[in-house]
């Protein structure tokens, strides 16, 4: 792991919350309050029902953008979102669930679904240093 991507995995692991934001089928943006894990190729891992407008919206556009806040820290993500199943559900909603075990009561519900986040562009800023503490990365 680089050093770019180190810092930007031990900042997403200190917070447990971010906002994802997903676009409907009339082009209008909606963004959401959800909890996250991460993994070390920063990819992401959140639930939420798949009846919700963001799950739609995300069947129908899979870009996502996503944003993490801690006041100091601050990480700006855009990437791809699918939908777990089977083995790969298994293996990321246990890191999931590792970062935030009060979400596991959620598992068992039918409509409860799992999505994957493969970052294509992160930007991470440090508040402290800015305007010169910000890591660009395009993967």
């Amino acid at each position: 792991m680089t050093d770019d991507k180190k810092t930007i995995f031990e900042f997403l692991k200190t917070v447990n919350h971010g906002v994802v934001g997903t676009v409907n089928k009339n082009g209008n943006p909606q963004g959401a309050t959800v909890g996250f894990g991460q993994t070390e190729n920063l990819e992401l891992i959140f639930g939420t029902s798949v009846l919700t407008q963001k799950a739609e919206n995300i069947s129908q556009n899979n870009h996502v953008s996503f944003v993490v806040n801690d006041g100091t820290y601050a990480v700006q993500y855009e990437g791809t979102a699918r939908l777990l199943e089977g083995a790969e559900k298994e293996k990321y909603t246990k890191i999931y669930f590792e970062k935030n075990p009060g979400m596991a009561k959620y598992y068992e519900l039918e409509s409860q679904g799992y999505y994957l986040v493969t970052p294509h562009w992160i930007r991470y800023i440090d508040h402290t240093k800015s305007p010169n503490g910000t890591i660009e990365i395009r993967l």
